[in-house]
């Protein structure tokens, strides 16, 4: 084997050396660079594992807040529609009422005016009356005087 060194010019000592050199420099290298970048490289993945569940987290949160959301807004909606139902009933009602009163109001200022009607008649009757038992009695003074006279 010697010979073969020999012939490519291969001294063994110097092979040997460099190969003790290499594994020096490998576990050098090693302990000092590649577990330290291989621990930095675990520990990013971990921090960007974590940042996708916490989005994944967070996405889901959303979806929920979404559709608890749409369920209020469409609660509410109906809560208003109920709402506005009622005050319109309400105001129908109360609008009908109103009509009622001021009919019956109506009505009895009719009924007020035509009894006051009546009574002014019934007073201008008694009053003309009166007035024509008045002249008749006028006249017939004057009729007495001129046949008298």
């Amino acid at each position: 084997m010697s010979e073969l060194f020999a012939a490519f010019g291969i001294d063994w000592r110097l092979l040997l050396i460099q190969a003790v050199n290499f594994g020096v420099l490998l576990a050098a290298l090693t302990y000092f660079l590649y577990k330290p970048i291989l621990g930095i490289i675990d520990e990013r993945r971990e921090k960007v594992a974590e940042g996708v569940r916490t989005a994944e987290e967070a996405a889901r949160k959303l979806a929920d807040a979404e559709e608890e959301s749409k369920v209020l807004i469409g609660s509410a909606s109906r809560d208003a529609e109920q709402l506005v139902a009622t005050a319109r009933a309400r105001a129908d009602e109360k609008g009908t009422q109103i009509v009622r009163d001021a009919e019956e109001k109506a009505h009895g200022v009719m009924r007020d005016a035509e009894a006051r009607a009546e009574e002014a008649k019934r007073l201008a009757l008694q009053e003309s009356e009166k007035e024509i038992a008045r002249a008749a009695m006028l006249a017939a003074e004057k009729i007495l005087k001129e046949k008298s006279a």
